[in-house]
């Protein structure tokens, strides 16, 4: 699951909100110079699903107040699944069905976006003046790997499933008495700061995101699909990085998956200054865990079954002894 926040696809969003509301017209303006006006998609926002591009743009222009000529005035949020969750989803609810499923979601990314500034009165999405858009296809740009090798060209449509979800939401609540800024990602440090514009986790945005997916649709998702093992693969120390190797060598069952996808949460955020303090906390998981840590067993030819035992036993005290003290 792709979730961003951007200030515009169009480059600018300290002016009007049209060039980047035309812009997201571009599947109907398609549309319609095939003659197909029917199949035109509308905007929604949770209260209705036929919004007009007019009320879009004149909406999220007219929420300014007191935002100056060089504040941003809205963002563009983009909501795009995995080529493996929109599998599931057309698998499970057909083209039509995943659509109007993945409006559905976009309200509760939405009504996340909104706790998140963690501002008296910003609960959910009703508080925020936004609008959404399903869009079909993506198209490569001249920064595609693709296109700079020459193997596909700037405007050319992407292949597989891309829908996804685009969403314009304003600077100010719907209200246009509040500021809120993903921008400002102090995280509680700057409180002065915060108590005017809200803190915003984008990183923890971005993970409601994915337990949500999961939850709304009953989505299986694998280590290596989730934002914690990404993150602390690119990002994470050594340690973290040892923590999460080791829980993607765990033989699990299904039932298992959501524990150990808890447990790459937690190592991702920092919470396990040690492999032992890890295996500690892991419940049933943690004999897997420690016999993992004693593989591969290598059985030399001159060790009898007896030396081997003792050499086995030798190394479960020295990694138990290890948990104490922290691996």
């Amino acid at each position: 699951m792709f979730i961003n926040i951007t200030t515009s696809e169009t480059g600018d969003n300290k002016g009007s909100s049209g060039a980047l509301v035309n812009y997201l017209e571009k599947e109907n303006q398609m549309q319609i110079e095939k003659g197909k006006g029917l199949e035109l998609e509308n905007w929604f926002n949770g209260t209705g699903n036929e919004i007009r591009r007019q009320e879009v743009r004149m909406k999220i222009d007219g929420n300014i107040a007191k935002l100056g000529r060089i504040d941003s005035k809205f963002f563009l949020i983009n909501i795009s699944p995995s080529q493996k969750e929109l599998a599931f989803l057309y698998e499970k609810y057909g083209k039509n069905g995943t659509k109007e499923k993945l409006k559905e979601f976009a309200v509760k990314v939405m009504d996340e976006y909104a706790k998140n500034f963690k501002r008296p009165g910003i609960n959910t999405h009703k508080d925020l003046l936004w609008y959404g858009k399903h869009e079909n296809y993506r198209y490569y740009k001249h920064t595609d790997k693709e296109v700079k090798d020459g193997t596909r060209q700037k405007g050319e449509r992407k292949e597989g499933r891309q829908d996804h979800i685009q969403i314009i939401v304003s600077r100010k609540d719907i209200t246009n008495r509040i500021k809120l800024s993903p921008q400002n990602t102090s995280k509680g440090k700057n409180k002065e700061h915060s108590a005017k514009l809200g803190e915003f986790n984008r990183t923890a945005f971005k993970q409601s995101g994915e337990d949500l997916f999961d939850a709304l649709f009953d989505f299986d998702r694998g280590l290596k699909d989730t934002l914690a093992y990404a993150n602390t693969m690119q990002n994470g120390t050594v340690m973290q990085k040892k923590q999460m190797n080791l829980l993607e060598n765990i033989p699990y069952q299904k039932a298992d998956q959501t524990i150990i996808n808890d447990l790459a949460k937690s190592v991702a955020e920092g919470v396990f200054e040690s492999v032992g303090e890890m295996i500690g906390t892991a419940g049933k998981l943690g004999a897997d865990l420690l016999s993992l840590l004693m593989e591969p067993v290598y059985i030399a030819p001159h060790l009898t079954p007896i030396d081997e035992s003792r050499r086995r036993k030798r190394k479960k005290n020295k990694i138990e002894q290890s948990m104490g003290r922290g691996i």
